[in-house]
């Protein structure tokens, strides 16, 4: 992702032209999004599940395995199964299908079988995080909205930020573009949000920001986790099919990270049927 990155040594037309489909991509597909989040159900489970499995092919891609189907076939079932059994409100089900997914493509995988393991339990957490998350018939939406908006408002933060101010870099090492600028612009976006949010009455405004800073720091590190995957085998981008933001994994990368670490706290705190609640009554 090019979120938080310093300008690249492009002519300004063609800076100008990425910029313009960003954009048109945002304001198409995030309304959308959104919409989908607020209808819940079916509709939603089902979003989530063509998004893992895009998720999960843009992984084999960028790994070297897509066309091994011993790797992408099982994994892609898995998904589907998952999908269709939290689609019937069968958590358990959906939870024994992944786990055999998961062994099926570790023992199946002609080569790089832990990459492509990792790759399928990268898609499963984000598949079960984001329909849990939204399960609570109260908080789901709320809760889902919020971590959806920390995550795009760093992603807008840290772009322009980059862009804009540059300077020293964050970690050359996994991501050679990506600044301190980047990073603290992001997380000045997440924190707005999350004032809005306390401000519009949502939650006591202390926990709300100190959320929205763990929710920032999390995407960040889950942006940098697929930009070192990238980098380790020379990936730029996962794929091309969102104009101007790269695949579903560049896209998403943040989110995965966030939206699991969310159902996380708030399955510790209101349990597997509130962790919307969960994530956000303190």
């Amino acid at each position: 992702m090019t979120e938080g990155e310093a300008a690249p040594a492009a002519p300004p037309e063609q800076g100008s032209r990425n910029l313009l489909m960003r954009a048109l991509a945002a304001a198409v597909l995030a309304p959308i999004a959104i919409a989908i989040a607020w209808a819940g159900g079916w509709l939603w489970t089902l979003l989530v599940m063509l998004a893992t499995i895009g998720l999960y092919v843009e992984w084999l891609m960028v790994v070297g395995l897509a066309r091994e189907w011993r790797a992408t076939v099982p994994g892609v079932a898995a998904l589907a199964i998952a999908g269709a059994c939290l689609i019937a409100a069968r958590l358990d089900a959906a939870l024994v299908a992944l786990g055999v997914g998961l062994v099926a493509v570790a023992l199946l995988s002609p080569q790089r079988s832990n990459w492509s393991a990792t790759g399928f339990l990268y898609a499963a957490t984000a598949e079960v995080a984001s329909v849990l998350l939204r399960l609570d018939a109260g908080y789901g939406f709320p809760a889902l909205l919020f971590v959806l908006l920390v995550v795009w408002a760093a992603d807008i933060g840290g772009y322009f930020a980059g862009r804009g101010i540059g300077g020293p870099k964050l970690w050359p090492m996994v991501s050679p573009k990506k600044t301190w600028a980047g990073a603290i612009g992001g997380f000045a976006g997440s924190m707005a949000v999350a004032g809005a949010f306390a401000a519009a009455g949502a939650g006591k405004t202390g926990p709300l920001l100190a959320l929205g800073a763990f929710l920032s720091v999390i995407s960040q590190l889950g942006d940098l986790f697929e930009s070192a995957v990238k980098r380790r085998f020379g990936v730029k981008d996962s794929s091309h099919i969102i104009p101007g933001h790269g695949g579903l994994l560049d896209r998403l990368d943040g989110f995965v990270a966030a939206v699991a670490a969310a159902a996380i706290l708030g399955f510790l705190r209101g349990g597997a049927d509130g962790v919307g609640r969960g994530l956000m009554v303190w």
